[in-house]
Order: C-alpha cells, then structure tokens, then sequence
C-alpha cells in the first residue's frame, strides 16, 4: 500500500473517531458568564447519569446567530431570556424558555490598593472601564444602566471598552487593558479568579432583573432525552446550590 494512503486512511479514521465521539456527548451552548459554573454543572451531571457533555462557550447573541444557522447544540443556556425567546419564536426550541437563575453585576479591578467604588469610575486614575457589548453579550445592559441610573455615564462614557463577551471584557480587566470593569459575579466567584478579589456587587436595584433562561433545541433531536435530563438537572436543587455558590439567584432577591 502506498504511504499517501496509508496516511488517508489513518486521518480517515481518526476523523470518523472524533466526529462519532462529538456525537456521543451532549452539546451544551453555554453564555460566557456561565462557562465556570457550567463546569461544575456538568462533572455532576455526568456523575450522576453518565452522560457526557461538550461545553460551547460565547456571547449569547453569537450563540443564538450559529443555532438559526444549523449549530449542532443540543440545548442553549443563556444569559438573558430575549435569545432564548427570539429562538422559540423562530422555531429552534422544543418549548418555550425557563429561567434557571439571576445573575449578579459587578465592579471588579486587578488593583488591590483602589478603594473600589463607582465614584473611582469619574476619577483622572481612570482612563478605560470595560463593558461587555450590549447588543450582543446580555451583561452589558445592565451596566449601562447601573451608570445611567447612577447618573455618571455622561461624564465616563468616553473610557467605555467594549468586548465581544463577558469573557473577552473579563480579558480586558485581568491583563489591565482597562484598570476596572463590570462583570458577572460568577466570574469574580470562579475558583481561578478568587484571588482577585477587589470587586464590589452592584445594587440590584439599580439595573433591570438578570434573568437567565434555557431552552432545549431543535437541533439534533437523537439527544432529546439526554437534553431533557439536563434540562430537568439544571433547575434541581443539586444543580441550584452549585448556581448559588457562583454567585446567582434561583429568585430575584
């Protein structure tokens, strides 16, 4: 047998290998605020089931973008309740969005010698605040509004930096791109990042309800059942603690 056959074959193979194992495991489209939780999630999930679970990680607008155009997820755990909506009503999902947690906004900053609070935001120290992009990564709106309702995004709209998602705006925040930022509480909580620990939780009253919901997709129906006991797992109460230690709500108080 000739070498470049030989060599096809193998790829062959090892392709058909992987693209069999991606299809074993569940898919789960996952909002970027969740990817550390999620982790957590699905070790117990497959625990307890077996069943094993791929986690694709991005800004909640992306996600839903790549399911209307045939992304073979099984189920889609976002960071708002509009995308999840947006797919039901397009016809993606099986049934219409639950919530499974709220999220928690906050200030956090690398520098631990910073008296952190929303006022250091106006101050000539400042000169970049990171932002996650509001029209497609679903922690950005609140933001905005914790700066609008607290009445200083005039006066620091200009140090506004925008990421893709709450992970490239974490990214901003932990190389010091930006000297402060806003992002979710599980990331603050997150086991990688609790040493960095000057943050400060925002007054939940001063933004919009993070509602947070999940849908199973139309997608690849084959793993229904396996999507439906994820489903059910994600709004148990085993999987409602693991939420809680990240910082999230199971009500909105």
């Amino acid at each position: 047998m000739r070498i470049s056959n030989y060599l096809f074959i193998v790829f062959f193979v090892l392709f058909i290998s992987c693209e069999k194992d991606s299809q074993d495991k569940l898919t789960i489209a996952t909002a970027a605020n969740m990817q550390f939780v999620m982790r957590e999630l699905t070790e117990s999930f497959t625990k307890k089931t077996g069943i094993k679970c791929e986690i694709i990680v991005g800004s909640s607008g992306k996600l839903t973008a790549q399911i209307k155009q045939g992304a073979p997820f099984d189920l889609f755990v976002s960071a708002n309740m509009k995308y999840p909506e947006d797919l039901y009503i397009s016809g993606f999902t099986i049934k219409e969005p639950t919530i499974y947690a709220y999220g928690r906004l906050v200030l956090w900053t690398m520098s631990r010698s910073v008296n952190l609070s929303l006022d250091f935001l106006t101050s000539d120290e400042v000169k970049h605040i990171a932002v996650a992009n509001a029209r497609i990564a679903p922690y950005g709106i609140p933001a905005l509004e914790v700066l609008k309702n607290e009445g200083i995004y005039d006066e620091i709209k200009d140090k506004l930096v925008f990421g893709e998602s709450i992970s490239q705006t974490n990214q901003f925040i932990t190389s010091e791109v930006a000297e402060v930022g806003f992002t979710a509480k599980s990331v603050v909580l997150s086991p990688n990042m609790k040493e960095n620990d000057n943050w400060i939780e925002m007054n939940i009253n001063s933004y919009r309800p993070i509602a947070q919901g999940v849908v199973i997709l139309k997608n690849r129906n084959d793993h229904r059942e396996d999507a439906e006991k994820f489903y059910d797992f994600l709004l148990s109460k085993k999987a409602g603690k693991i939420l809680i230690k990240f910082g999230y709500a199971l009500n909105n108080k």
